[in-house]
């Protein structure tokens, strides 16, 4: 898995080494020489495990998806971020955790409620 891109979903071949890699961060990371450019790549789904080439120069809209399953590829980087977060049980079994106590829900009235009718002659 990436470190660099969280939803990576396809891997690129890099054709120096003739290795797999997730981003150009990882080609330089792992490996001591230059990534080499190139115009025609070789991609590897991740959905499917097919293999697939796409030339960089007349990439189009249309190529932003995988030629045998139509994974869309192509979508934006996220950098993964630290957060804090409550760690509790799954919340639709228990959802205490973010029911708000403090706010209280009015009672359901029905028509033989007599509270607010009570003063009224009618």
């Amino acid at each position: 898995m990436c470190k660099h891109i969280l939803n990576a979903q396809v891997a690129i071949r890099s054709p120096c080494c003739r290795k797999w890699f997730d981003c150009a961060e990882c080609h330089h990371e792992q490996e001591s020489h230059p990534l080499m450019q190139t115009f025609e790549m070789v991609f590897a789904c991740k959905k499917c495990k097919k293999c697939f080439r796409k030339d960089a120069q007349e990439f189009e809209e249309s190529d932003e998806y995988c030629p045998h399953c139509d994974n869309h590829f192509v979508i934006d980087a996220k950098t993964p971020k630290a957060a804090l977060t409550v760690e509790s049980e799954d919340v639709r079994k228990d959802s205490r955790m973010i029911k708000d106590d403090r706010v209280r829900e009015k009672e359901r009235r029905t028509i033989f409620d007599p509270t607010d009718e009570a003063d009224k002659l009618g």
